[in-house]
């Protein structure tokens, strides 16, 4: 029997449904294929004074322990500085916050495999743990290890390869993850196993009526990574030849104030339509809607589950060339990638794809079958048990 501790500070709570999202989704495949699994999400301490400030009270109102969709979880509290101050021993600090939770949860759940998400400060804590109850762990690095934390500070990356070399096995969402690995012994005990949807999720019985003869979407945090302001610019250039093209911007964030000014300045108030952040229900009937592109020119994705999700639909999706979704999209056949901080590049496959709509939706279909084969989560849970296997032995 294989009894699994999952340890994640990214984990869905009551007071927020949708953060770790991937990791809940990713449990409840992992339980339904046989595993028993227990949940611990570290959760920074707040003092009670702090609670009059709308973001420190949701930390405070957290429960210890809670019941999400038949998974046990439990939110034990751990010291975090605010702005990564000292982040190279948060992994240290998560351990003294974990090790009595953990412990008492032992007593009840013999559990004979560790399984943390990232190596900092997650992997870390784990690590410690492992030398106590002396059970095989795996970490999964989902992006944030190696695209920021390894470059804060030296010693921040000496912790993040000390986890590496700890792990009976690494998992990364993506190749792109898996190349930033150039030690060898690293790399022999490290697999790709990307993220997924589950794909019944995504049936819906109605549809939102969209504006435009051409519709292009995207959804994303609005940060200067994602490349929103890209698509604009690319949009300026198509504008006069698609003067109906509609653009839908979901989701919010500290790049929203300067993404609205650069509509204004290239005069597309009248195609650029700004929906804020929507649940998740809401975007997938947008997605499922009359959409032609999903573009995101992200230029930092270790995977991005947001272009599968629009591939399910249909959708002809644009990617960017050297990111983490490389692994599932292969150029002009199941979807299409653009040159990073290209906006002659985007703009001209936005054009191929609303000027040959009969290839496009071919492509949108090819996109469809693919993540339907290979990129669920029961694929995702069905790989890591047999990693689970090969540890255990």
């Amino acid at each position: 029997m294989k009894n699994v501790l999952v340890i994640s500070h990214m984990y869905p709570s009551p007071f927020n449904s949708v953060l770790g999202i991937f990791v809940h989704k990713q449990v409840q495949k992992l339980i339904s294929e046989g595993c028993k699994v227990k949940v611990v999400c570290p959760v920074p301490y707040v003092p009670a004074f702090l609670g009059i400030i709308k973001k420190y009270k949701s930390y405070i109102d957290i429960p210890s322990t809670t019941v999400l969709d038949g998974v046990e979880v439990f939110y034990p509290r751990y010291i975090e500085f605010p702005r990564g101050i000292f982040l190279q021993y948060s992994g240290f600090f998560m351990y003294l916050g974990i090790k009595k939770t953990v412990s008492k949860l032992y007593k009840n759940f013999k559990f004979n495999v560790i399984h943390a998400h990232t190596a900092i400060p997650v992997g870390f804590s784990s690590m410690l743990l492992d030398k106590k109850y002396k059970v095989p762990f795996v970490v999964t690095i989902h992006g944030q290890d190696f695209q920021y934390t390894i470059k804060k500070n030296n010693r921040c990356r000496k912790n993040v390869f000390k986890v590496l070399k700890g792990a009976n096995k690494i998992i990364t969402v993506s190749n792109k993850l898996r190349n930033v690995i150039t030690q060898g012994y690293l790399l022999d005990k490290t697999v790709v196993i990307n993220n997924g949807i589950n794909p019944e999720e995504y049936i819906i019985d109605e549809q939102i009526e969209l504006q435009g003869e051409y519709v292009m979407i995207s959804v994303s945090a609005l940060i200067k990574t994602k490349g929103i302001d890209l698509n604009i610019k690319a949009l300026s250039k198509l504008v006069k030849k698609y003067p109906t093209i509609k653009y839908y911007i979901i989701g919010d964030g500290e790049e929203s104030k300067n993404l609205k000014k650069l509509v204004e300045t290239l005069n597309l108030n009248k195609n650029v339509i700004f929906l804020g952040k929507l649940p998740h229900s809401e975007v997938i009937k947008y997605m499922s809607s009359k959409c032609d592109v999903f573009s995101l020119p992200s230029w930092q994705e270790g995977f991005g589950i947001v272009y599968i999700e629009a591939m399910n639909s249909g959708i002809p999706v644009i990617g960017i060339k050297g990111q983490g979704i490389e692994d599932v999209i292969k150029d002009r056949k199941n979807g299409f990638l653009a040159k990073p901080h290209d906006v002659d590049d985007l703009a001209n496959i936005i054009d191929y794809i609303l000027s040959h709509k009969s290839e496009a939706r071919k492509v949108g279909l090819n996109g469809e079958n693919t993540v339907l084969s290979e990129f669920t989560w029961l694929r995702n849970a069905q790989k890591t048990i047999d990693i689970y296997d090969e540890i255990m032995r």
